[in-house]
């Protein structure tokens, strides 16, 4: 049999075009499985070896050395005690394997034909990885191929002889309609392994590299280092945002992505289910580049808001609709542009807050300072907007503030940091009436203590029955550390249910 054995093997392998171990391995696997249905050993770990050369071959069982046998898995198991005792001078250590060979089974008609569907599948598989790595090896960003079905969890596609790859449901751009036959082109996201060791070829036409990657196609200057595209906001199949800027200064970055009469990006909007495109310029400075992501919008003036991250946008009142967008899609789409959040208000509103604002000031410096309106409202003119400003700065900022004397300003600077104290004694005592299990918590901080504190947060219940999104609007913390203070607050009472 070993003549034949190499026979197929070579046979096999030159007819496949696979490696002829590939072929070996196959049939040791196959050998391995009608052995042990053949002599009825199915719980017993056996394993055929074939000599590359020879063609010959042995099956051998192979036992676990374990420490001590607890007669779980008695056919796979031995201690080494066990196996000393049948060779005394054998040298192995627990986790090893024990090899001993039996003898050869003789296979019929029914081992033959396990063994061929064994081989077959093995020299399929290799096949396919074949293809799978020449692909690989070769492949572009964006991939074109022929739809060859639509299913329910995504849309088929040949991308190579032999080789198929998914476009899944989520990656699909909705309202788009296939039929088997038609070219499709689509961007290379991943290679998936799935059980079993099949792996697939992901693709996606819904994301925003492929709205990136369709623009370096169809503008050369992109691909020539002249413009680049610094970000991409997608809403698949409706509408999307690209912010451009050039490296030239001869080179107008709109016009160069628009093109003549709107030829490139009608030609990227077409192969996308004609999503509507905004070519926007990108730009160092912030206020700038979120009046030009909120086109076709036109902004009358923002405010920022370093420390929340935020801009609030002032349009008028013509302009509400036209910033806001169907559904929200436009201030949605450019705050996701300029990674900020964007509060679009009109200038009624934004005047309404801002003197909401003012006369909260106002009151606030009337009452913790002990002053009259107008010097409140001459401190709120001078945009003194904290009592910590009032407190700390030099006099000269002071007295530069028109009815305030040196008298009068040492007065509002001492008096602002007597209440400052008392504010800080205040927050130190409900510091110290904090339960041992809230301070010592894993990842909890002082800054973070004081933020629950003037939340009336006191005990770790209290903190454990908070929602994540509360902690981190209480707090300032980042979701991972809202969620890993939250989950260690709610520890006890797993370990409660446990017991």
């Amino acid at each position: 049999m070993s003549r034949e054995i190499l026979a197929l093997a070579e046979a096999l392998a030159s007819e496949k075009n696979v490696e002829p171990d590939v072929v070996f391995e196959a049939l040791e696997v196959a050998l391995g499985i009608a052995a042990k249905k053949k002599a009825d050993r199915e719980h017993m770990d056996l394993e055929v070896r074939i000599h590359r050369e020879t063609g010959e071959y042995r099956t051998v069982r192979r036992w676990l050395i374990v420490e001590d046998l607890d007669y779980t898995y008695p056919e796979l198991e031995k201690t080494i005690e066990q196996i000393q005792e049948e060779q005394p001078e054998i040298q192995i250590a627990v986790g090893e394997y024990y090899e001993e060979d039996i003898p050869n089974e003789a296979f019929g008609r029914q081992a033959a034909q396990t063994a061929k569907q064994i081989i077959l599948q093995k020299i399929r598989d290799a096949e396919r990885e074949q293809i799978l790595n020449g692909f690989l090896s070769t492949r572009e960003d964006i991939v074109i191929g022929t739809v060859k079905r639509v299913e329910r969890h995504g849309i088929i596609v040949e991308i190579a002889p032999k080789l198929d790859a998914l476009i899944p449901r989520e990656h699909c751009l909705p309202r788009e309609n296939y039929r088997g036959g038609d070219r499709i082109r689509a961007l290379f996201l991943k290679v998936e392994e799935f059980n079993g060791g099949r792996k697939q070829v992901l693709l996606s036409r819904s994301s925003n590299d492929f709205l990136r990657k369709l623009f370096e196609q169809e503008v050369p200057e992109i691909a020539d280092g002249l413009l680049e595209i610094r970000e991409v906001a997608r809403d698949a199949g409706q509408r999307a945002k690209i912010a451009v800027k050039s490296n030239d200064q001869r080179i107008d970055p709109q016009g160069t992505c628009i093109g003549v009469r709107g030829s490139r990006v009608n030609a990227v909007s077409n192969e996308i289910g004609g999503e509507r495109i905004d070519v926007v310029l990108w730009s160092d400075d912030t206020a700038e580049f979120v009046i030009n992501a909120l086109s076709p919008a036109k902004v009358s003036r923002i405010v920022i808001d370093d420390e929340k991250n935020a801009i609030d946008v002032i349009v008028e009142e013509d302009q509400l609709a036209l910033a806001i967008g169907r559904g929200g899609q436009n201030v949605r789409l450019a705050a996701e542009l300029t990674g900020l959040q964007l509060n679009i208000m009109t200038s009624q509103e934004a005047q309404e807050r801002d003197l909401a604002q003012a006369n909260a000031l106002r009151d606030m410096f009337m009452s913790q300072l002990n002053v009259g309106e107008d010097i409140a409202q001459a401190l709120i003119d001078a945009e003194f907007t904290e009592l910590e400003e009032v407190a700390f700065v030099p006099m000269s900022d002071l007295t530069d503030i028109e009815g305030v004397d040196d008298a009068l300003a040492e007065n509002l600077r001492n008096k602002a940091r007597e209440v400052l104290l008392q504010a800080e004694l205040a927050a130190e005592e409900k510091l110290n009436n904090i339960a041992d299990d809230l301070r010592n918590l894993e990842g909890m901080d002082d800054d973070m203590l004081r933020d629950l504190v003037d939340a009336n947060i006191t005990n770790r219940d209290e903190l454990a029955e908070l929602a994540i999104d509360e902690l981190i609007e209480i707090t300032g913390v980042s979701k991972e550390e809202a969620e890993q203070v939250i989950l260690a607050a709610r520890a006890h009472w797993f370990a409660d249910d446990a017991e």
